[in-house]
């Protein structure tokens, strides 16, 4: 332990080994292949190659192979050894010099009442899956939570496949508007308990962090704005995209949150971005 922490401290040490580490947290825990991480970080293959290795030696990440495709993911086990070495042995568990990061808030039970619980969802244009998450908790749940949506880089206008659908189920669609991540971010901004990715590109991309920890996760599924064919072939697959969405949503609405710890609490909206991808309304 003595000569492997200091090790994997080096390894964190370089920018951009950095930069692969935080993605992956971001996205655990999803195993990412690399020509994913490659292409969100701006990496060559061979380049990106040489970073994995180092952390892949350090035992920060692992790798599997899943057909012709090499996937990575953070070794939690190896992260969470590393960090109680850190507050355990270097700070020799002293709560008054360690505890900037609030451990019992993120272990302990989260701080949920009978008030309604602001929830946003994120993806990169903020014209389909995003505005399908926010409508069907805010007609779900409505009177339990808060529900927005934002775009990483947000179109002009909505997806007019999207509208259809939402029209179609009798969502109202006069509330809804393609909006930047960057308003969520000021300080009259609501401060929100849950936060949810719906793309990859989104999850992908380096956020500042949220104010009041929120729980976050997740929920990546096909973009049905780049579905080919006919109209008929591309409305199918925003039908399918609503459809997935509305089991999650379904299934995140019935947790009882005021029972579960933030650790339970984090595994069940993990578990829920993990199922239900390819369901049909």
């Amino acid at each position: 332990m003595e000569t492997l922490i200091p090790h994997r401290l080096a390894t964190l040490g370089h920018p951009q080994r950095m930069a692969v580490f935080r993605l992956l947290m971001r996205r655990y825990p999803d195993a990412v292949p690399a020509t994913e991480l490659a292409h969100a970080l701006d990496l060559k293959p061979n380049t990106l190659s040489t970073y994995v290795n180092a952390l892949v030696q350090a035992g920060l990440i692992t790798r599997r192979r899943q057909g012709t495709s090499l996937r990575y993911s953070v070794d939690m086990t190896a992260m969470r050894q590393t960090l109680d070495y850190l507050i355990g042995d270097c700070c020799r568990g002293r709560p008054d010099a360690c505890s900037a990061t609030s451990l019992h808030t993120l272990l302990g039970v989260p701080q949920m009442t009978d008030r309604k619980y602001n929830v946003l969802f994120i993806c990169t244009g903020n014209s389909a899956r995003s505005i399908f998450a926010e409508s069907l908790l805010r007609a779900e749940a409505g009177d339990r939570f808060n529900a927005y949506s934002a775009g990483t880089k947000p179109r002009s206008e909505l997806n007019p496949f999207a509208l259809d659908v939402l029209q179609q189920k009798g969502h109202d669609t006069s509330v809804l508007e393609a909006k930047n991540v960057a308003v969520f971010q000021t300080p009259d901004a609501p401060q929100f308990d849950f936060v949810f990715t719906v793309c990859d590109q989104a999850a992908n991309e380096d956020c500042p962090a949220w104010t009041g920890q929120p729980v976050s996760a997740h929920w990546g599924m096909p973009d049905p704005v780049k579905a080919s064919g006919t109209d008929a072939q591309k409305a199918l697959a925003f039908q399918q995209a609503y459809g997935a969405l509305q089991n999650r949503i379904k299934a995140f609405t019935s947790l009882s949150l005021d029972s579960l710890d933030r650790i339970s609490l984090q595994k069940a909206v993990d578990d829920i971005g993990r199922t239900n991808a390819g369901a049909s309304a």
